[in-house]
């Protein structure tokens, strides 16, 4: 109950600091280091902010399609889904006969955002 109650009152500093470091995609200990909590209450407030994250485009996002982990570019944004180009040199190549060189993905199954020299230095 108490975690819940925590998710629910995350301030905007706190939201943008999650949100900038999931699009970089820096890792779960590193975003609880940043935000100096315990482990366990960092993973509820990425949880949490993850569910209202909106992805941009240019976002290089992984997300699963069938068990399989999928990276790609995302190159449109829909109302709740975007048009990702699949990067297949980073993606499990079992699905290359099944995918398209570009699919639609819901913001939901986006799993993370990908750390890559370009969005390294993004919103600095």
């Amino acid at each position: 109950m108490n975690k819940s109650k925590s998710a629910k009152k995350i301030d905007k500093k706190t939201q943008d600091l999650v949100e900038t470091e999931l699009r970089r995609g820096t890792s779960k200990s590193r975003i609880a280091t940043l935000l100096d909590i315990p482990y366990d209450e960092a993973v509820e407030v990425i949880k949490a902010v993850k569910e209202n994250v909106r992805p941009e485009v240019g976002d290089v996002v992984q997300f699963k399609f069938r068990g399989y982990k999928i990276v790609g570019e995302i190159e449109k944004l829909l109302n709740n889904s975007a048009i990702i180009k699949i990067f297949w040199d980073q993606s499990d190549r079992e699905m290359l006969d099944v995918l398209e060189e570009r699919t639609a993905v819901n913001f939901k199954d986006i799993d993370s955002f990908v750390k890559t020299a370009d969005n390294a230095d993004k919103k600095s």
